[in-house]
């Protein structure tokens, strides 16, 4: 089973699927396309196994295994009968199904899960349960059923290694993404000076020192009966890439948040490339060294603070950023073009809608200030 290629379905944060297509593709998956909620990918479980590990901007890995027509819900009965599962599931370790249907004659997603359900553990001697850790995940779309399963488990922004949060977190998976869409390749010094609990941060120095972003948690896979814990283990010592030895800062006015960022940053094993110390914007001079980027989430006035206020602010971290950072990119997330607009700094066109905590955020990049 180890062998054969599969489609595998990377979800991403809609509105980032090009994004994620192109960190498949540099790191070598094959035929990463973007479509709509993700990117599809050829490939075999070790490959599978690799998405989970190494992919910093993917929610989820999905392994498309199979599919069948159903005109109605006998023949979906009968066919999900004849469907390996046994080739995937084991049966001393529960499943559950979730059966999502349009435009089909199978109408019924009630209906038609029990009906895969009864087949999985009549077949398979799978035991069905809420609960259960894998997930088969079943879509009927005008009369095609596809059978996937879900590899990760939980969402792959949990890392297994970061506990502090702020109060409006960013997921790290979208970090990731926002941070590789302002052009950052592990090379170039990161400075967020609004860091919070320093996601950002974090992100950019697990990518300069080449740690996987799933080196500390467990997956989903590791309970299917396609797992060899051997090519795991091997897969996982590899490691990614070499240390370039850049360093990341990150800094806010919340010492707390300060605290937080230093704790989460051990934890990644990550201490040593990262400098975060607190301060308010008005205080941000440049590092010494060469120009990188400065990746910013700031207040956006959705769920934290009055927006009017905040136009000060925005205004205030555009100045220093004008008279203090030449030859420095700036990447901005926000929901509110006015705030952007209140930089004053020579924004491009703004990257594409990504929802966001219920609101819709998006980049807004430079080119090197001048």
């Amino acid at each position: 089973m180890t062998s054969e290629s599969f489609e595998i379905f990377l979800v991403a944060p809609p509105g980032m699927e090009a994004v994620l297509a192109d960190e498949a593709r540099a790191l070598g998956f094959a035929a990463p396309e973007p479509v709509a909620g993700g990117v599809t990918v050829q490939g075999g479980w070790p490959d599978v196994w690799r998405a989970n590990l190494e992919l910093r901007g993917a929610t989820r890995v999905l392994a498309r295994i199979g599919g069948f027509m159903a005109f109605h819900l006998a023949q979906l009965d009968k066919r999900a009968r004849k469907f390996p599962w046994a080739d995937v599931l084991r049966s001393d370790v529960p499943a559950r199904v979730e059966v999502t249907s349009r435009k089909s004659k199978v109408y019924h997603a009630g209906a038609a899960t029990q009906r895969i359900e009864r087949a999985i553990a009549e077949e398979a001697g799978v035991t069905i349960s809420a609960e259960a850790r894998v997930c088969v995940k079943v879509r009927i779309d005008d009369n095609r059923v596809t059978v996937s399963l879900d590899t990760s488990g939980e969402s792959l922004h949990r890392r297994g290694h970061k506990e502090a949060v702020g109060k409006a977190p960013l997921r790290e998976t979208m970090a990731a993404l926002f941070l590789r869409h302002c052009g950052f390749d592990g090379r170039e010094p990161v400075l967020d000076p609004m860091c919070g609990s320093g996601t950002f941060v974090i992100e950019a120095a697990e990518h300069a020192a080449g740690l996987a972003p799933g080196r500390s948690r467990r997956f989903a896979f590791e309970d299917l009966a396609t797992f060899d814990a051997g090519a795991w283990q091997a897969m996982r010592n590899r490691g990614l890439a070499v240390d370039h030895g850049v360093t990341l800062y990150g800094y806010d006015r919340n010492a707390g948040a300060i605290r937080s960022a230093q704790a989460n940053a051990e934890r990644a094993g990550v201490a040593d490339a990262t400098r975060f110390a607190c301060q308010p914007v008005s205080a941000l001079t440049r590092p010494e060294g060469p120009a990188g980027l400065v990746m910013v989430n700031p207040p956006y006035g959705g769920r934290i603070g009055d927006k009017k206020a905040l136009y000060p602010l925005y205004a205030a971290l555009g100045e220093v950023l004008a008279q203090g950072f030449s030859g420095w990119r700036v990447g901005l997330v926000t929901s509110e073009a006015g705030l952007a607009k209140a930089t004053g700094l020579p924004f491009l066109p703004p990257g594409p809608p990504v929802a966001h905590g219920g609101l819709k955020v998006r980049v807004h990049r430079t080119e090197p200030l001048p």
